[in-house]
């Protein structure tokens, strides 16, 4: 796919014929572990940008965490006591874990050191904090001002009445916490204040500023207008007809005067044999787990190459493991626009395939200078040695966490008890190639070494690649046999194959 065809260039031509100020914001609300799929909204968002800044704009960018959402329910990874705190903001829920200031922070914590490691440089704002340094205050009071045209918008785009006492503003309570058991039920512009009433028994009057917030359809057009907003990736459930999208756009326009930003709608990525992925549900891959098997740049290629608009299923087994040989091959038809836009400065070439790394972490337990002796002596002498290391860890951790079993091995340091499965026919293979083997054999040469013995003894050659496996892996499939054994070594391969 050449430059000019590339999804996220074709999204940057459509945005500046139609915006002239370019702020991005993208965001998410904490309630469970952020996963994979939540990252497609970030690095969308963060293509644009690049792409934006690559073209000399001048481009600000944001992610907004939604630490003011209610906690909706007692999820499956949370114990009965977290039954008295639903309703209550995440940021005033306790960690599960008692190590963050709060529930929000338990999960925002970890995704934001993910944000670094994925090279994202956006501004990382909180909403309360909006809320609390009175930032809203002005669009709070417009909306309340307002009320009448947001029930006709909400009426209209969503066929849905509101009653009679319904508000866009959710007072937070002073006495239980909670923002789902009040009812507004006065304010003052001149003293930016409101008065609310709760179940719980409490009634009072208080600012505006750090006590409550803007129902999620009204809240997002009043962040637009806050923050400039003109750019936004958003999953494709707010851009359905009359979804969030829809009546945000014309609240932005009716009740705050302002213009909708340019709208770029994601499907989601569903996690293999789980469907779609769900934090409340517990069916995720966090970023920061799929951070110790896979490199930064990797998942951001992943991302990139595939256009917003396409949904495509996760799968952390063979295809990431694909995945990343497509990377790192110089030789492959990989996505070159999304290759150049998905490298990071401190990333390293490492030089190496990642598959033979995947051989070589699993033959030596990762053992660091283990595997630079055997590069060195199979040819391998021009490699990154920081970028090396790295590789190998993730190859280890991969093979670990979510290789399949196919692609798993060990190595015996004695004769497995499965060679005892050989049959004459494998033995004879063995002695043969025994007696042609070498030291100066390259991977390729000890391949075609032993296909040619198997032909001339007309046998398949899954029964004779199944005798190499059997004696050094005790299993009947393993790495490609002719660079394996060149790896061992002339010596272990000789002695292996003389205790046949």
């Amino acid at each position: 796919m050449g430059q000019e065809n590339f999804w996220a260039d074709d999204i940057v031509d459509e945005i500046v014929k139609t915006k002239s100020a370019f702020t991005l914001s993208t965001g998410i609300t904490p309630s469970g572990p952020i996963h994979i799929g939540n990252m497609r909204e970030v690095l969308t968002g963060d293509i644009v940008y690049r792409i934006l800044k690559e073209r000399n704009h001048i481009v600000k960018f944001n992610y907004v965490a939604d630490d003011n959402d209610a906690l909706r329910r007692v999820y499956p990874f949370l114990d009965s006591s977290y039954e008295a705190h639903v309703g209550k903001p995440l940021n005033k829920v306790p960690c599960p874990c008692t190590k963050h200031a709060s529930y929000a922070e338990h999960f925002l914590t970890p995704f934001f050191v993910s944000l670094k490691k994925l090279g994202i440089e956006a501004d990382i704002l909180r909403a309360s904090d909006l809320y609390a340094t009175a930032r809203m205050n002005k669009v709070v009071l417009a909306a309340l001002k307002k009320t009448d045209v947001i029930k006709k918008i909400l009426n209209e785009e969503t066929g849905k009445e509101t009653n009679e006492t319904w508000s866009p503003f959710l007072p937070l309570c002073s006495k239980c916490g909670k923002n789902t058991t009040t009812k507004l039920t006065g304010f003052s512009e001149k003293d930016e204040t409101i008065t609310y009433e709760c179940t719980c028994g409490d009634s009072r009057t208080v600012p505006i500023a750090g006590n409550g917030k803007l129902t999620w359809r009204i809240d997002w057009p009043a962040r637009w207008s806050v923050l400039g907003v003109s750019i936004e990736p958003f999953g494709k459930d707010h851009a359905t007809e009359g979804g969030s999208y829809d009546t945000g756009k014309r609240i932005i326009k009716e009740v705050f005067e302002k213009e909708a930003p340019f709208p770029i709608v994601y499907e989601w990525i569903s996690l293999k044999g789980q469907g779609d992925m769900s934090s409340s549900k517990g069916n995720v891959v966090t970023i920061d787990e799929m951070l110790e098997v896979v490199p930064s740049e990797v998942l951001r290629y992943m991302i990139f190459k595939t256009q917003p608009k396409k949904a495509f299923v996760f799968d952390p087994g063979l295809p990431i493991f694909n995945l990343i040989n497509e990377y790192d091959d110089g030789e492959s038809n990989k996505n070159e626009r999304a290759f150049t836009l998905s490298k990071l400065k401190e990333i390293q070439p490492v030089g190496i395939p990642y598959k033979h790394m995947v051989t070589l972490v699993q033959m030596t337990n990762n053992n660091f200078n283990l595997i630079k002796d055997i590069l060195k002596r199979t040819g391998y002498t021009n490699f990154h040695e920081e970028g090396l290391r790295s590789r190998a860890d993730y190859a280890y951790n991969w093979v670990r966490k979510f290789a399949p079993d196919e692609v798993k091995f060990e190595l015996k340091t004695n004769l497995p008890e499965e060679a005892k499965k050989l049959n004459e026919n494998q033995k004879k293979i063995l002695y043969v190639f025994r007696e042609k083997f070498t030291s100066t054999l390259t991977g390729e040469e000890i391949h075609n070494l032993l296909y040619s013995i198997i032909q001339e003894m007309n046998l398949s050659p899954k029964e004779g690649f199944e005798a190499i496996y059997l004696i050094f892996l005790g299993k009947t499939r393993g790495p490609k046999a002719g660079w394996f054994l060149e790896t061992l070594g002339y010596e272990f391969v000789m002695k292996r194959l003389s205790e046949i």
